[in-house]
């Protein structure tokens, strides 16, 4: 029951939050022909909820689209990267009191096997160092720990420039939309030759609606991208403090010169 518990704890609560969120963004697309009946005119009683989804319709498939689809795939690599970080935490404490133990007892093949069956990248670059332990110098396992310890860092930030590159351009997409959008709006009041104030109001205002969108999106991606950020980050340390801890038992047994 403890096992289910924390596995509960650090898969399911943690990606909690975006997992609503992608929930809400299907349940946004579903009811998309509701917004586009109600998009000829303002209900009374029409909610935010509502009103959303009838400026998404109004702001046009052709623009709308790229936007959603900006936000769609960096939703997606942020809830996976999440799921990933999430795997990727483990009680560092725990695996370096259970190495020590095996340092204590000489046996250099039963630590091995621990880190082998610990996931997470601490567990992947002490495994890493141990198949150097035996070659008579630590400075050969902190080398394989510097350089082992920057494959798993970029482990842990990949995907990362795909949700810069989402949250860059979704909002230069709404404005690429508002800019036309003006265009457009000038063509219709050209074609109509003459200023209504009415005409004038709704092409800039759906012009408009493609900047909205489009800084919501990349608001929305910034938060997770910061969070994540934040994560990796904590990882590192965590992998910093936990590969020191492993030289110094490594010095405290002796244990990269063990007895033939």
């Amino acid at each position: 029951m403890s096992v289910f518990i924390r596995i509960y704890h650090k898969i399911l609560l943690r990606p909690y939050l975006p997992l609503v969120v992608l929930g809400v963004v299907l349940l946004f697309l579903l009811n998309l022909n509701l917004a586009a009946q109600t998009s000829t005119g303002i209900p009374v009683d029409e909610t935010n909820q509502t009103m959303l989804k009838r400026y998404f319709v109004e702001g046009g498939w052709q623009y709308m689209g790229s936007i959603l689809i900006c936000f769609v795939l960096g939703l997606a690599i942020c809830i996976e990267r999440i799921l990933l970080l999430n795997l990727s935490t483990t009680n560092n404490q725990r695996l370096l009191d259970r190495l020590e133990t095996s340092f204590k007892n000489n046996d250099l093949n039963q630590a091995k096997e621990i880190c082998r069956a610990t996931r997470g990248p601490v567990a992947a670059i002490f495994h890493h160092a141990l198949e150097r332990v035996g070659d008579g110098s630590l400075d050969l396992v902190e080398k394989s720990i510097a350089s082992y310890g920057s494959v798993q860092t970029a482990k842990l930030e990949r995907g990362l420039t795909w949700i810069a590159l989402f949250i860059a351009i979704a909002p230069m997409l709404g404005f690429l939309g508002t800019v036309i959008g003006m265009v457009q709006a000038f063509d219709a009041i050209e074609a109509a030759g003459d200023i209504s104030p009415t005409l004038v109001a709704r092409g800039i205002k759906v012009a408009l609606l493609t900047t909205v969108f489009g800084l919501i999106v990349a608001i929305i991606l910034q938060v997770f991208y910061n969070y994540l950020v934040s994560k990796i980050d904590h990882l590192i340390i965590g992998m910093e403090d936990a590969a020191i801890s492993l030289i110094d038992l490594l010095a405290k047994y002796n244990t990269t010169n063990p007895p033939e």
